[in-house]
Formats: C-alpha cells, sequence, structure tokens
C-alpha cells in the first residue's frame, strides 16, 4: 500500500461496530500542514564551536585549548595520535527527534568529555525537518579536525550517508540509537549503543498485561499505535509486539502507523481521535505506544473523548510526559525508559576508551527502567528520578575502570576547581575507585 508523508496507513482488522474506517483502502489523510520556524543558526552549537575546516584548529573551540600540564601529559601518553596537535576534539551530532531526552543526553556528553580534558562540540537539528543542512554540518565535521564523533539518533540508511566520509577521514565514530547500513554495506571500525528496544517493549507489554488482568484469563485487547517501517527503535518495539501477539499473550484490536515525523504529538492525536468512534466501550482494554511523542498525543485524545475506560502503556519518558502522566493519572499507568544523561556520559566514556585504543566490543545496550504513575508526584522530573529508580543516573562501573580515565578526571578536576587570588584552598578530591568489572551492557 502506497503512503504519502503526512499521512496514516490503513487501520486493521475491522473494528467491532462492524463499520469501515474511512479511508480504509487509502491512508487517512491526517491533514496535518508542515510548518516550522526557520532559526537563523539551524545547528544550535554548544561550549564555543565555530567553523569547521581541516588543518584550522584554532576554529575548534580553540577557547578550550589550554589545558593543565598533568592533563596534557596524560593525554599524550594515552592518546599521541588525537594529540598531535595538543587537543583532544570531539564532535557530538545530534538527529534532535526528542527534546528533552536529547538534551539530557547532550549536556552529559559534553560534560563528560569535559571532565577528561577534551573540546567537545555539539550540534543538535532535526535531521526530519532539515535533510540537507543536517548533511552539510556532516560535511562540515568530516573536513574538520575532529579525532572523534558521537552520533545519535539515524535511521540505516540516512545514517550511512551521514557517517561514512566521516570515517573515511580516520574519524573514530561512536553511536546512539543509529545502526548504519545501506545496499548490504555497514561502516567498520565504530562502536553502536542503544537502548535496549526489546526489553523496553517487552517491560512495557508485560505491565500491560499486569494492569489490565481481569481475573478470567483473557487476554487484553490493545491497539497499537506506531510509525513507519525503517525507524530502528520502532521496528524493534513493533517486532516484541508481534511476539506477544502469537504467543496468545495479547490480541491485537488494531493499529495505526504514522507517516512524516514533523509533527508526532498532532499526527498520534489525530489518528486515535479518528478510530476511536470505532472502538466502543468494553471493546479495546488498551492502548500500546512504543514512543513517548506519540504517547503525548495518544492520552490527549483519549482523555478529550472521555475514553477513562482505555488504560496506556508506553516507551519513553520526558518532563513533559512525567505532567502529562500525573495529570490523566486514570488512563496512563506507566512507562518504561532508559536514563538518557547516564547513556550520554557512557557513550562519551566508550569513545574515549576507543581514542585509547582499549578494547572493545562492537555493540553496547542500556536496559530499561519502569515508571508507575502511582509513583510519581509533582516534585518528580527527569533529573531526579533517582529519588524513586535507585540505578537512575548511577554510572559507577560503567567504562570508568580504566586507570588512566581515573588520573585524567582527578587532574582535570584539580585544574578546574584552582581557587582565585586570595580564596581558600581547594582540597584536591581523591580518585574514585575504578568500577568493578569490564566493559557490559549498561543496567
Amino acid at each position: 500500500m502506497k503512503t504519502e508523508p503526512g499521512s496514516i496507513a490503513a487501520v486493521f482488522p475491522l473494528p467491532p461496530s462492524g463499520k469501515p474506517y474511512p479511508g480504509h483502502e487509502k491512508p487517512i489523510r491526517t491533514g496535518i500542514k508542515t510548518v516550522f520556524f526557520l532559526v537563523p543558526v539551524l545547528a544550535f552549537v554548544l561550549f564555543g564551536a565555530n567553523a569547521c575546516a581541516r588543518g584550522q584548529t584554532g576554529l575548534v573551540s580553540a577557547a578550550a585549548s589550554r589545558k593543565e600540564p598533568q592533563v596534557q601529559a596524560i593525554l599524550e601518553r594515552i592518546m599521541p595520535g588525537a594529540m598531535a596537535d595538543g587537543m583532544v576534539k570531539i564532535a557530538l551530532l545530534v538527529n534532535e527527534r526528542d527534546g528533552g531526552n536529547t538534551w539530557q543526553f547532550i549536556e552529559a556528553a559534553v560534560s563528560e568529555g569535559r571532565s577528561m580534558g577534551f573540546t567537545v562540540d555539539a550540534f543538535a537539528m532535526d535531521a526530519d525537518a532539515h535533510p540537507e543542512r543536517f548533511m552539510e554540518i556532516a560535511a562540515g565535521i568530516a573536513g574538520a579536525d575532529y579525532d572523534g564523533l558521537v552520533f545519535v539518533n539515524g535511521d540505516m540508511g540516512f545514517a550511512y550517508d551521514v557517517l561514512r566520509p566521516i570515517a573515511d577521514n580516520g574519524i573514530r565514530i561512536v553511536t546512539f540509537e543509529a545502526l548504519p547500513f545501506r545496499d548490504g554495506r555497514s561502516i567498520p571500525g565504530l562502536v553502536t549503543t542503544f537502548q535496549d528496544d526489546y526489553s523496553l517493549a517487552r517491560l512495557s507489554l508485560e505491565t500491560l498485561i499486569s494492569y489490565t488482568d481481569d481475573g478470567t484469563g483473557r487476554p487484553p485487547r490493545v491497539f497499537l499505535v506506531t510509525g513507519q517501517p525503517g525507524i530502528t527503535f520502532l521496528d524493534r518495539h513493533d517486532w516484541e509486539f508481534g511476539e506477544f501477539v502469537r504467543m496468545g499473550k495479547i490480541v491485537e484490536a488494531g493499529r495505526v502507523g504514522l507517516y512524516g515525523l514533523d509533527n508526532p504529538r498532532v499526527s498520534a492525536w489525530e489518528a486515535v481521535s479518528t478510530v476511536l468512534p470505532y472502538f466502543p466501550p468494553g471493546s479495546i482494554d488498551a492502548f500500546w505506544v512504543p514512543w513517548n511523542e506519540f504517547a503525548i498525543g495518544v492520552v490527549e485524545a483519549l482523555s478529550m473523548a472521555g475514553r477513562h475506560d482505555v488504560k496506556m502503556f508506553s516507551s519513553g519518558i520526558s518532563n513533559e510526559s512525567l505532567r502529562l502522566m500525573q495529570r490523566h493519572r486514570e488512563i496512563w499507568l506507566a512507562s518504561t525508559t532508559v536514563d538518557h544523561k547516564l547513556a550520554g556520559t557512557v557513550t562519551m566514556r566508550i569513545l574515549a576508551a576507543m581514542l585509547a585504543g582499549e578494547p572493545l566490543d562492537s555493540t553496547f545496550f542500556f536496559h530499561p527502567q519502569l515508571v508507575r504513575t502511582a509513583d510519581l508526584n509533582r516534585a518528580v522530573n527527569v533529573a531526579n528520578l533517582s529519588m524513586m529508580l535507585p540505578q537512575w543516573d548511577d554510572g559507577k562501573g560503567l567504562f570508568d575502570h580504566y586507570q588512566w580515565m581515573i588520573e585524567l578526571k582527578a587532574a582535570e578536576t584539580r585544574f578546574l576547581r584552582i581557587s582565585p587570588p586570595g580564596g581558600p584552598e581547594s582540597a584536591s578530591p581523591g580518585a574514585d575507585p575504578p568500577g568493578a568489572g569490564p566493559a557490559r551492557a549498561v543496567q
């Protein structure tokens, strides 16, 4: 079936009412016009990034080039290639799909890089809305004097097109939520990191089953709201959903597949508002929504329709979704999530280990945690979720066990904490003990 940007793939099967869906023989148009404001600076650059040009190292965050001698000495010892020009220069290139989580990742990655004496430039843009401009920024990074790159969020073919020229120029690459692959070709030598989408989906669906158990043994009737094929994290969630259906744990009551992600919340709201009248109360038990941005639109549609009989379960968390979970606590009961701040921290550590020549596996996963609406209060946000989730923002033991990293961070911390003239002396903090065990999947 042919679809168009901004449309919804056909919904199936026929709803319990027996009435055909509007547009059952063709995609349902959302009627959304893509609207965006073109910000003069499309790439938001953190910490003083400037123009990219090969051989002009002064153009790569020159303000950060002065380092304490001990930091310089450690970097020259463990990363002599990267330190040939006196700086370790890292680019962070982010396809900004989910604002709150994206910026948590960026802030954590930049902070972790700076803690090791790196110069880190971050570029964030919605590549779905501005693909040509995004490719221009990637080309600038490929032609600049960077030593390493962290790339975040990209479909397989697009990620390959973005990263191939960068890899060809000898820049070391770690990705998060991006698997570059096109026409049977991948990019050797990079390390990919992912949230464990299969585990996220499995935990969310198991929670859905436990909440909707009516004691009869009947599997819950679940409506799926998802996206177009080819979006890696949604494809993995969809696969796990299909496994639950095949095992008889749930019954698929229907689904919508949203095409065109320029405005996912509105697309999801319009889709669910369109199909809800064909599912009278008592005909479905829950909506399952494997992306936070879709979930925000779905819960608003359910609330506006007064459908408190239908519950919703999702994957992904942001400050806005935490607020909406509490506002619609009788509908939105739980969501699974990965700590994007932790992901940013650990991904930067992996890149540091690559530059230091440490042996690494090619793929690592961040495992999920469950957020229950009943446990939330108005003081909770993504920054302090550790109050209710003990492992939240706990990166100890995750790629921090290298002795050179411990020494590097201790030296950089002392450099950053030099007291002003006449001020009290700052005690040099002791190095944290090494983390336990070798590199592993992130819990």
